[in-house]
C-alpha cells in the first residue's frame, strides 16, 4: 500500500463510501480505485486527485497533503544516480536493498531528515 492509498482508503472509510459508488462518482472503474488504494497502480493523474478532493470536499491544507501524497506514492521507485557522487549511488543502493527490514520508527526518522520543513509549520 502507498501512502496516497492509505490515506484514500481511510477517508472513504471515514466516510461510509464504498468503492463502487466512489469510482462511479468520480469516472473511474471500481478496480482502479482498489488498485490505488492497494498499491498496484503508480500515481494517480492530477485530474484524478482533484477530483478525490472534490468527492470529499477536502480544502485547503488537507488538500495539499492529498496531492503531496500522491505526488510521493509511486510503488516502484526509481533512484537515477548518474551524473550524482558515488555516496550517492551507495545511498540509493543501500536503500533498494534495505527499505524492507526498515522498522516504522526508522523510516520515519529517514522520511523527516529528507522532507523539507513546511513554511511557517
Amino acid at each position: 500500500m502507498t501512502p496516497f492509498g492509505e490515506k484514500l482508503r481511510r477517508l472513504r472509510r471515514e466516510r461510509g463510501v464504498s468503492q463502487k459508488d466512489m469510482a462511479a462518482a468520480i469516472g473511474v472503474s471500481a478496480a482502479y480505485l482498489s488498485a490505488l488504494e492497494h498499491g498496484r497502480r503508480g500515481q494517480p493523474t492530477w485530474v484524478t486527485v482533484q477530483k478525490i478532493i472534490g468527492y470529499f470536499n477536502i480544502i485547503w491544507d488537507e488538500a495539499e497533503d492529498l496531492q503531496r501524497l500522491a505526488e510521493s506514492s509511486h510503488p516502484r521507485a526509481v533512484i537515477d544516480t548518474s551524473g550524482l557522487s558515488p555516496r550517492a549511488t551507495e545511498l540509493a543502493n543501500l536503500l533498494a536493498e534495505r527499505i524492507g527490514r526498515l522498522g516504522e520508527d526508522e523510516l520515519e526518522q529517514i522520511i523527516a531528515l529528507l522532507r523539507p520543513a513546511r513554511p511557517g509549520g
